[in-house]
Formats: structure tokens, sequence, C-alpha cells
């Protein structure tokens, strides 16, 4: 738990690395992950189908 001295917040190191990722790192994902299928489907469809 962070507790505060002298108007400073003192966490752990655990604490000050915890985090839940936000909409834009969200987005950042879906979107690579998007490009990433598109681009195998390509690949597949252009040099592996007969």
């Amino acid at each position: 738990m962070a507790i505060k001295k002298h108007g400073v917040i003192i966490e752990t190191p655990t604490e000050a690395r915890q985090a839940e990722p936000g909409p834009s790192i969200l987005f950042l994902l879906l979107i690579s992950l998007s490009i990433a299928v598109v681009t195998l489907a390509i690949v597949y469809f252009v040099f592996f189908r007969s």
C-alpha cells in the first residue's frame, strides 16, 4: 500500500510497476494484430494457393 510521507507518495517497486493497459494500448494491439493477419492472408493467397 502506498504511503505518503512529507507530501511524497512512497511505493514499493512492485506497486510502482502495476498499471492497466488503457484504450490506446488496446487499440494499438488490435490494429497490429489485424495488419499481421491481413499480411499473412495475402502471402498465403499469393504464394501457397494452388
